[in-house]
């Protein structure tokens, strides 16, 4: 049995200047997301944030930007989430990780808010019970909490930059399955995609040829 995802959002922060970076992972995914399945963003006031709608076959989700800069999210959730009177447990929301390298995507349901500021005001306006979709970024090693910052409000690597935007395009190949088919096997299929990706890339590289 699917899973019913009414409301996805990408977190991110708003203006040109953060566009390609790290911390922008959400935003590229609901970007991406919207041009896969025909949908344009438009600015909402009342919901603080840019706000389009897509159909994967029956299905109707709505996508949200907000506009807030990250550490301010859960205003934007919390506002188009009450308006539609849309159950925390259908709402999924796709941010950077550090944690995960890039190239992976992770679904998850409920959990903390792994030290990100966007999803740390989520959960403090919300609650901790909805989907995630983990986008890795890879992290920069032990250091300062601002070699840290420095880190995700940085573009990436061309090489990073491939494989995040791969793991962005195999999260929304992954959709359907979790409309239809339910989150666990979606996640089964995308946790299983990086660990094969991972494989073959280690034997890339261990062959001399």
């Amino acid at each position: 049995m699917g899973q019913q995802i009414e409301l996805i959002v990408g977190l991110g922060n708003p203006g040109p200047e953060h566009q390609r970076t790290r911390h922008n992972a959400g935003f590229r995914f609901a970007d991406l997301l919207a041009r896969a399945h025909g949908g344009s963003f438009k600015a909402e006031n009342r919901f603080h944030g840019m706000t389009a709608e897509v159909r994967l076959d029956t299905h109707r989700i709505r996508l949200l930007k907000p506009q807030t800069f990250m550490n301010d999210s859960g205003r934007a959730v919390t506002a188009m989430a009450s308006y539609y009177k849309i159950p925390l447990a259908n709402v999924l929301i796709a941010y950077d990780d550090l944690d995960l390298e890039p190239g992976r995507a992770q679904l998850k349901f409920d959990g903390g808010h792994g030290g990100h500021n966007g999803m740390r005001d989520v959960v403090q306006c919300v609650g901790k019970a909805f989907w995630r979709l983990r986008l890795g970024i890879g992290h920069p090693g032990k250091g300062r909490r601002e070699e840290v910052v420095n880190y995700v409000l940085r573009q990436a690597s061309s090489a990073d930059e491939e494989q995040i935007l791969n793991a962005i395009n195999a999260a929304i190949d992954i959709l359907p399955v979790i409309l239809e088919q339910g989150a666990e096997r979606a996640k089964t299929k995308l946790h299983s995609r990086g660990v094969k990706d991972r494989a073959n890339k280690n034997n890339n590289a261990a062959d001399p040829s």
